[in-house]
């Protein structure tokens, strides 16, 4: 994926855009880079970086991967959650394939930073 464009949509080389944050080489600094950041977890089935960045409270203890093949991530608004904010919202829409039939899931996402560091909180509404 070295000489790529990131899963997450961005048109930036993915070690320009997510790699770094999966790979713990910085971290996302607003609400929108994290939600990209963790599409393309999902895409490369990085159960590690999806569990650390959920807020405690509400994450699962390990993830359950199923057939979908993610195929593409539209960020449609955010509201506010930029890098002096210390929460946001992302309302995105993924789209993935099960059986080589398309579905599409649309999302308002929040996000909390906390030390920081920002976390997915919960899907809202």
């Amino acid at each position: 994926m070295t000489d790529q464009l990131c899963e997450c949509g961005s048109n930036l080389p993915a070690e320009a855009c997510c790699l770094p944050y999966l790979n713990s080489l910085r971290a996302p600094q607003t609400a929108e880079a994290l939600m990209r950041s963790r599409y393309t977890a999902f895409v490369m089935r990085d159960e590690t970086y999806l569990l650390n960045t959920w807020l405690d409270s509400e994450r699962p203890s390990h993830l359950e991967f199923d057939d979908r093949r993610w195929i593409g991530l539209k960020i449609n608004s955010t509201r506010i959650g930029t890098e002096h904010d210390d929460e946001g919202w992302v309302n995105f829409t993924a789209r993935y394939k099960v059986n080589g039939r398309a579905y599409r899931l649309e999302e308002q996402s929040h996000f909390v930073r906390k030390d920081g560091q920002w976390y997915y909180d919960k899907a809202e509404g």
